[in-house]
């Protein structure tokens, strides 16, 4: 259904949104990791508050809070709706000058600001499907930052609507706008008891209908080798390089098989992500992944027996080996509460659309906030090519996620 032929105010917000510079550093130690995405956060606040939300408020951790209030007087769960404001440190996204192709022909895109950048349906097949919508991407120099500022400007869009619409009848709704997922620490330091919600859903998926339940379970790995310092003319006998160790066991990892690059599906894999060093101590640190939990340890003992037989090539270079728990799969948690999936496949029916339930092959807030006691699936923002200069986003597939979260909204308070 049209949304009481609501003018939306997605695409308008994203655009704005896009052009406020909010990368992510994963190797600041602070919180949020720049301060830079404060700077759209103090926006969101100020736009909260203007459209009538009288409680939003940014924390010191970068953390932005506010209240869509209650419409009934029925008890309904508080549901909280979360998207992040920043953007991933793969790809610039400093000066992001957004570009709106309307009703998009089906041809290639040439971004303007370098041509050699080209959104194609041959490499976007989803593109084919979004025929004939209004089709925003960046101009070649950078990420467009739809990941997730997509995921913010519907719940922006959302709260615009429903403050000015209290004859939707719902429960109390929480939004939470979060820094640094993309770097891991997304909800490192978020304040549960404020939050103060019962359920969630991030706002952080991609194409239209997509319904993700599932997410990866990970942890990171860490390889050190030690080896022996000695005058490089007179190392006969006494030198060990720990980065020629280092460089043989990298050498040794399966290149067809038990990687990124030749993993899909529910496979898992382990992925070197660094290695540095020096002649004494030389660092390889590691992703690994499966949907099934049990299995992280299954891999972290494949990965540290072929650190141990490499080391004993090289004799005197002894190993350490350390793992640190990442996220869990959201799925062990969410299948304890059905009505949170079904609850949302639901809206997606109102709206008109067959829910394609999906499993992430990676992370969201929601892997973490559903460990921390708010049970979190994620919805489609129609956000695509992420990470990259071809990134691209549909203003249809926004205001068809608006669309959701209404229908969401009453679903709750009607059950």
């Amino acid at each position: 259904m049209a949304l009481n032929n609501y003018n939306h105010t997605a695409a308008e917000r994203f655009m704005r949104y896009v052009q406020v510079d909010t990368q992510s550093d994963p190797t600041s130690p602070s919180q949020p990791s720049t301060e830079k995405q404060k700077d759209l956060s103090r926006i969101l606040v100020k736009e909260l508050l203007e459209i009538g939300i009288k409680d939003a408020e940014l924390d010191e951790h970068g953390y932005v809070y506010a209240t869509i209030p209650a419409t009934t007087d029925k008890d309904v769960p508080v549901l909280c709706f979360c998207a992040h404001v920043d953007t991933a440190p793969d790809c610039s996204g400093e000066g992001v000058k957004p570009i709106l192709h309307k009703n998009y022909n089906g041809s290639d895109i040439i971004l303007p600001d370098d041509n050699t950048i080209v959104v194609s349906t041959k490499d976007h097949p989803y593109l084919k499907e979004r025929i004939g919508d209004d089709i925003i991407t960046a101009s070649g120099l950078t990420l467009l930052g739809a990941d997730d500022k997509a995921g913010v400007a519907i719940i922006m869009d959302l709260a615009t609507y429903l403050i000015n619409h209290p004859e939707v009848k719902h429960g109390k709704i929480r939004i939470l706008f979060t820094p640094d997922e993309e770097v891991g620490r997304g909800v490192a330091a978020v304040d549960m008891k404020k939050l103060a919600a019962d359920f969630g859903y991030t706002l952080d998926g991609g194409e239209r209908a997509h319904l993700e339940g599932e997410s990866f379970s990970a942890d990171a790995a860490k390889v050190i080798f030690h080896g022996v310092s000695a005058h490089p003319g007179y190392a006969k006998g006494k030198m060990v390089s720990a980065i020629k160790a280092a460089g043989a066991f990298v050498s040794r990892l399966p290149a067809n098989e038990w990687c990124p690059e030749a993993t899909e599906g529910h496979q898992g894999f382990v992925h070197p992500v660094s290695i540095s060093g020096e002649l004494e101590k030389a660092v390889v640190q590691f992703i690994v992944r499966d949907f099934d939990t049990q299995k992280l340890a299954e891999h972290e003992a494949r990965l540290k027996g072929i650190a141990e037989k490499t080391a004993a090539d090289f004799p005197g270079v002894t190993i350490d080996f350390e793992v640190k728990e990442q996220y869990r799969n959201m799925k062990e948690i969410l299948d304890q509460h059905p009505q949170v999936m079904a609850n949302a496949a639901e809206a997606y029916a109102r709206a008109g659309m067959t829910p394609n339930v999906q499993s992430i092959r990676g992370g969201t807030d929601g892997s973490r906030l559903s460990f921390m006691g708010l049970p979190c699936p994620n919805l489609f923002t129609g956000e695509m090519g992420i990470h990259s200069k071809q990134e691209y986003v549909s203003v249809q597939d926004m205001e068809k996620a608006t669309e959701v979260l209404v229908h969401l909204a009453q679903i709750w308070a009607e059950k």
